[in-house]
């Protein structure tokens, strides 16, 4: 596995249009690959008032296109070995954690029995709550007061060739949490959890405390 992380430049025309429009952000990231198309991970960080992009995949990406498009001059892309990091995960360990996510809840039909329709949650506390909930099932542990909702915005947009819109709520978390199942956890670190992984959501690194 490789993480990569590459610097944007927020005032670059391509890159406005793709921070609202996450579609293509991930048609130019899947282009960053040769072969069979994989759905990679991948998420926007701001750190000290610097855009990144942050690109988890199963090889090492080619990113000079991404960058032609969407980089900042001057500041070169980064991308590491992340399988030591793997390595090292342990049941009982403590890591710090950022995580941007599409909580979601689906409301099944009972009259029908169709497949339920999918619902955002829009509150501070649901969406705490649905990260508690999805801890339990993806090998870790946290606690309503281990962490923060550090954003969470509404995002709207359209694909290309459709005129139906894409809405979207991406909530980013940040706090400690606790390893309890080393297998589930690094599969929920390598896949993502929850919905809208195409459009920047579902990826959860970590660092230790």
């Amino acid at each position: 596995m490789f993480l990569s992380r590459i610097p944007l430049d927020r005032y670059n025309r391509n890159t406005l249009r793709a921070l609202n429009s996450p579609s293509i952000f991930h048609g130019a990231v899947e282009s960053s690959f040769t072969g069979e198309r994989k759905r990679n991970l991948w998420r926007i960080d701001c750190l000290d008032n610097q855009l990144y992009l942050l690109l988890l995949s199963d090889c090492e990406p080619e990113l000079s296109s991404f960058c032609s498009q969407f980089g900042q001059k001057g500041l070169p892309y980064e991308t590491k070995s992340y399988d030591g990091l793997l390595d090292r995960i342990k049941t009982g360990d403590k890591w710090q954690f950022r995580f941007t996510a599409n909580p979601t809840k689906s409301v099944s039909n009972q009259k029908n029995r169709k497949r339920g329709k999918v619902f955002a949650h829009i509150t501070i506390d649901f969406q705490k709550k649905w990260l508690v909930e999805k801890s339990e099932k993806n090998g870790f542990s946290v606690t309503e007061n281990s962490f923060d909702i550090i954003q969470s915005k509404r995002i709207r947009f359209y694909k290309k060739g459709s005129r139906k819109p894409i809405s979207l709520i991406s909530v980013t978390y940040e706090g400690i949490l606790e390893v309890t199942d080393v297998y589930l956890f690094r599969n929920s670190l390598i896949n993502g959890i929850g919905r809208g992984k195409a459009y920047g959501m579902g990826l959860l690194t970590i660092m230790k405390v």
